[in-house]
């Protein structure tokens, strides 16, 4: 495997960026939901890193799940809104307030498929807060609640983030640059 300095065109969010953005979106999600019940869930693979930072630093009690949902291909392209639901939530979210942590949203495809469904099962209230949004990409029309970053459309790699599955473990948001590129066979 590269090391991803071979195609990193840019740092887009450093750090201590990341970490910062991360402490004042739990502040207000602690403030929104003080002495309520709170059920984040979280939209694997990539918003588990976020996750994690996120709820070690929400200050009120809350209980988390997980849901995996595939709607990307290989490479650098989206699959065009073909959404599958590969792992199902283990709690009952009827009359719940849920907060899906997603890393990106940038059609809007996958979060709207995921909170069609929920919906069916009647939580209380679901909002979304999504580290990264890629607005300008938007298909589907999705209400965010809680932003880290609007960011260009550029396609966008690590902090849980793939890039064909590897890099999710760097500590920042890069950039690729497709031109440098190659997918391992």
């Amino acid at each position: 495997m590269k090391d991803y300095s071979e195609f990193l065109q840019e740092v887009l969010i450093s750090e201590e960026a990341l970490q910062a953005r991360v402490r004042e979106l739990a502040a207000e999600i602690s403030r929104d939901y003080r002495d309520q019940d709170l059920l984040l869930i979280c939209v694997l693979r990539g918003g588990v890193m976020f996750l994690a930072d996120l709820m070690r630093a929400i200050t009120i009690p809350h209980a988390i799940d997980f849901m995996a949902v595939s709607s990307y291909g290989a490479g650098v392209r989206s699959s065009r809104g073909e959404v599958r639901i590969t792992m199902d939530l283990t709690t009952a979210v009827e009359g719940r307030n849920l907060l899906l942590v997603e890393d990106i949203i940038d059609s809007g495809n996958t979060i709207a498929s995921i909170m069609e469904l929920l919906n069916t099962r009647h939580p209380k209230s679901m909002r979304v807060c999504a580290l990264l949004d890629k607005a300008e990409r938007r298909e589907a029309v999705v209400a965010i609640h809680y932003r880290g970053f609007t960011i260009p459309n550029k396609f966008v790699f690590g902090y849980g983030l793939d890039l064909d599955e590897y890099y999710r473990n760097l500590p920042f948001i890069g950039v690729v640059q497709p031109d440098k590129y190659v997918p391992p066979d």
